[in-house]
């Protein structure tokens, strides 16, 4: 059985001390997490401050991007080594706005997700359709495009602790989302997809998360559906009331 995965995305917020004080907040409305694991992914300076208190917590560490590389002349790039260094377990990569406003191709993710295979850190990779492509009912095909690049030349047995994020791009930052059924349709057929690529039980081992305006009331929605193993949060992940009514929605009916 798969375990749920709730990930924060805190993207450009949150100032050393904001951070602390939302993951204290946060530690007092979520003592432990039985149903799912919890990863907070902050801005780069926060990682060694957030790396230390959150060893008092159930919580876990990842980045929001990395480089390929271990080294090197890449100015204000960021090594996996770095990571590894700080504890992060977990780490995103092709999130949209990468992609969207800083020109990350396919390519440079299938680099990353090598390097982030090679350090043994666990890949969140993140793939989905625009606007356009959405009205235009390409969704399937380009998601399916997109996994098939991150996974080309990959050593098959490396790629079960890979977890893979479905966020539409329309779904950004709009507070439109997906309804429930539309996303666990197109994470159902990214399973299929990944079924072919590698096999079935790789697949059924796979952990497919939902992102895209996430919001509490809405939560348990997407986490009711088969194929759907937990949720990217943004904005809703810097308010602990939410970001913890979010987590509290992994949890089985008493």
């Amino acid at each position: 059985m798969r375990t749920k995965l709730i990930v924060a995305n805190w993207k450009m917020n949150n100032t050393v001390p904001e951070g602390l004080k939302l993951l204290a907040a946060l530690s007092r409305e979520v003592r432990e997490t039985k149903e799912c694991e919890v990863v907070f992914c902050p801005p780069f300076t926060a990682l060694f401050a957030m790396s230390e208190a959150i060893e008092e917590t159930p919580f876990k560490m990842g980045a929001q991007n990395m480089h390929w590389e271990e080294s090197g002349a890449y100015t204000g790039e960021i090594s996996p080594l770095f990571l590894k260094d700080l504890n992060v377990q977990y780490v995103l990569l092709g999130h949209s706005e990468r992609r969207q406003l800083f020109g990350e191709t396919d390519i440079m993710v299938n680099k990353k997700l090598s390097q982030a295979i090679r350090q043994k850190l666990i890949p969140i990779v993140c793939v989905g359709e625009t606007e356009k492509e959405h009205k235009e009912g390409t969704t399937f095909d380009v998601i399916d495009l997109q996994i098939k690049k991150a996974l080309d030349g990959q050593q098959k047995t490396e790629l079960a602790g890979i977890v893979w994020a479905y966020e539409p791009v329309w779904a950004i930052g709009t507070g439109k989302n997906a309804t429930p059924e539309q996303a666990q349709e197109v994470i159902q057929a990214m399973r299929k997809s990944l079924a072919k690529i590698t096999d079935v039980p790789t697949a059924e081992s796979m952990r497919i998360l939902y992102g895209g305006s996430v919001s509490d009331e809405k939560a348990k929605g997407f986490l009711k559906q088969p194929d759907i193993d937990g949720l990217l949060v943004g904005g809703a992940s810097l308010i602990p009331q939410k970001f913890a009514a979010i987590i509290r929605a992994t949890e089985a009916p008493q």
